[in-house]
């Protein structure tokens, strides 16, 4: 069980930044980023959630080796490394200072030639890097041209509270949110960039609402600036419902909810117990009004 019967969480949104060797757009990042951070210390959050590619995002078409018109392998010698490095610094050294768990997304350098990972960077509130998530399920595209998928799902622990992380398009995949369903973790923080559509608001931001009722845990959703009127960021409780949201302007924004840990969740143990081989001991193998599947 948790230590505490509640946690204040902050989801942001701001814009993203297309070109990872843009030294200048990397900086305007990195202080958005800190200001949010700051703001979300102001609110009383322990931990602070940011989008994919917080730090940066970058395109296909700005990384394309054959672009912008085509789009083909990913040109990373491009990357401006020492200032994203630094940006990281700067980041880590702000949730040290504040005591506030930070979750950013950027862009995670291997050993050349392998491409990057995508990534969740978790800063401790010591300014500490503790673990890092890569996503997996990548895209058509990501996974030809930009990166190297992850490997692992990645959980950690905040004052009790455990949590589980998700990026891009992973909401498509239920598969993910199930096993973090199975390491017991109390929330998923999923990051994500695009997908929006104001036909639907965001089939990704819908998925989530689903993957949440589905597995009866807490769903933190951060999206772009960009993709905010038609999915803006939020957090949405076990049963599905947005708690919080930001307002759906393309604008950097912050909400903030408590996540209530102490409230009690039945459909959670009885899927467990479902899923369990339960239903073996009720079945009939040799009724034939079982059998004869085309009979009234």
């Amino acid at each position: 069980m948790p230590e505490t019967t509640f946690m204040r969480l902050s989801v942001a949104q701001l814009e993203v930044q297309p070109d990872p060797g843009d030294t200048t757009a990397l900086r305007e990042s990195g202080a958005e980023i800190r200001r949010l951070m700051h703001a979300a210390h102001a609110a009383g959050a322990r931990l602070l959630h940011l989008p994919e590619g917080a730090l940066t995002c970058p395109g296909k078409r700005v990384m394309s080796s054959t672009g912008p018109a085509e789009v083909g392998p990913a040109d990373w010698d491009r990357a401006d490394w020492e200032t994203l490095a630094g940006e990281l610094r700067a980041i880590a050294a702000l949730a040290g200072e504040l005591r506030l768990w930070t979750v950013v997304g950027s862009v995670h350098r291997l050993t050349p030639p392998s491409r990057p990972h995508l990534s969740l960077y978790v800063i401790s509130d010591r300014g500490a890097i503790v673990t890092r998530y890569d996503e997996r399920m990548l895209s058509n595209t990501k996974v030809s041209h930009m990166y190297t998928p992850g490997s692992a799902p990645v959980t950690f622990t905040v004052d009790g509270v455990r949590f589980g992380c998700a990026l891009g398009m992973e909401a498509t995949y239920p598969e993910v949110f199930l096993e973090y369903e199975r390491l017991d973790v109390d929330c998923v923080l999923f990051s994500t960039h695009g997908a929006g559509s104001a036909v639907n608001n965001g089939p990704f931001a819908l998925q989530a609402q689903a993957l949440a009722a589905a597995n009866s845990y807490w769903v933190s959703y951060a999206g772009t600036a960009q993709d905010a009127p038609n999915a803006a960021s939020g957090i949405i409780s076990p049963d599905g419902d947005w708690v919080t949201r930001c307002r759906p302007d393309p604008v950097a924004a912050l909400a903030t909810a408590d996540l209530d840990l102490a409230a009690e969740n039945l459909a959670r143990p009885w899927r467990r117990t479902a899923r369990s081989g339960l239903y073996a001991q009720h079945q009939v193998a040799d009724d034939p009004r079982s059998l004869d599947r085309a009979r009234p």
